[in-house]
């Protein structure tokens, strides 16, 4: 876990952030991929870098709104928080409906074609999030439920895996800590004299028999699943088999075969929706950090947001993929033919 990769000098502690850096790296993949992927689609690769800005804007935004109405508790009281982005809080799956609408929107203003275009964003947005993911495990969010596998990994004391882990999750139906701290480990006066009495010290001030205590002891954090890594993977296993079925979608256009069962222009970018709604849902089963919840819109009650999204994304691609099929068209809306 390396939330921080390194201080920034002459700014009073401001530092780089890893996740920051893979998001960047994630953006740069998706850039790549699209452009390399879309030359058949417009000549003009200032387009697709330009439809890209404004994708990754609208998805920063996107994700950290649906972050904010997700748990909207913690900013009550403290609405400038909600601005705070540099402190973390977003939601992917909010960042990518954000993005593609936007991107819908830039595509049929430039009278590009629309599904093509969607088509190559599938793979793009695999890639991206391949490399988002490695994020997620370096900052330490996103954590797994603990377990005793060879590969399973053990964040820090004071890391967001160990404060689940040291307190109940009534959200999760948890009524007991996995760890038990003694309580000579919570309340600390901090450097502007301002009381934490319920809050966990921070390791710098902890007695060398606590450190000792949480390094090697009972009070040890558990090692968890590596679920940020498992997306990772995840994505970009969905990613190439979407590209692999894209070239065979547009060998068989080039061919002129589009009857061939889902070679349709946006059966790929529907095909997305299915296999990663698929793999998002069982992939919460490991996770640990997203409650349960029991909203009148959810299919699956007691399942997490994640995964009732992801159901209706399964449901959504599957309703696509059927429509692109039967309509019969050859070509993307708004496209040339």
């Amino acid at each position: 876990m390396h939330p921080e990769l390194f201080k920034i000098p002459f700014t009073g502690g401001l530092s780089v952030k890893s996740y920051g850096v893979m998001i960047v790296i994630a953006f740069i993949a998706a850039v790549w991929v699209v452009k390399r992927l879309s030359k058949d689609i417009t000549p003009n690769p200032n387009i697709i870098t330009n439809g890209a800005l404004y994708a990754l804007i609208a998805g920063v935004l996107g994700s950290r709104l649906f972050y904010i109405i997700h748990y909207f508790d913690r900013f009550e009281g403290n609405i400038v928080s909600m601005f705070s982005f540099w402190n973390g809080g977003f939601e992917l799956l909010g960042g990518v409906f954000s993005a593609i609408v936007v991107l819908w929107i830039f595509m049929r203003f430039h009278k590009l074609q629309v599904l093509k275009f969607f088509d190559i964003l599938a793979i793009s947005m695999m890639a991206a999030l391949a490399f988002g993911r490695i994020g997620c495990f370096l900052s330490g969010c996103c954590f797994g439920k603990p377990a005793e596998l060879p590969w399973a990994v053990r964040f820090p004391y004071g890391s967001d895996s160990y404060m689940s882990q040291i307190q109940p999750d009534l959200t999760r139906n948890r009524t007991e800590p996995y760890v038990r701290l003694p309580n000579d480990f919570f309340g600390f006066i901090d450097s502007k004299g301002i009381e934490h009495p319920d809050s966990l010290k921070p390791y710098e001030i902890l007695t060398a028999e606590q450190k000792e205590y949480v390094a090697n002891g009972a009070g040890r954090a558990l090692a968890v699943h590596p679920t940020q890594l498992y997306s990772s993977a995840n994505a970009a296993v969905c990613g190439l088999l979407l590209y692999f079925f894209w070239r065979r979608n547009k060998k068989c256009q080039a061919d002129k075969k589009c009857s061939k069962l889902f070679a349709k222009s946006g059966s790929t970018f529907a095909l997305m929706f299915i296999i990663y709604g698929i793999a998002r849902f069982f992939i919460e089963f490991l996770r640990d950090d997203n409650p349960f919840e029991y909203e009148w819109w959810m299919i699956y009650k007691g399942g997490t947001i994640s995964q009732n999204l992801a159901i209706y994304m399964f449901i959504a691609g599957i309703i696509l993929i059927v429509l692109f099929q039967k309509t019969g068209k050859k070509n993307a809306v708004g496209g040339q033919k």
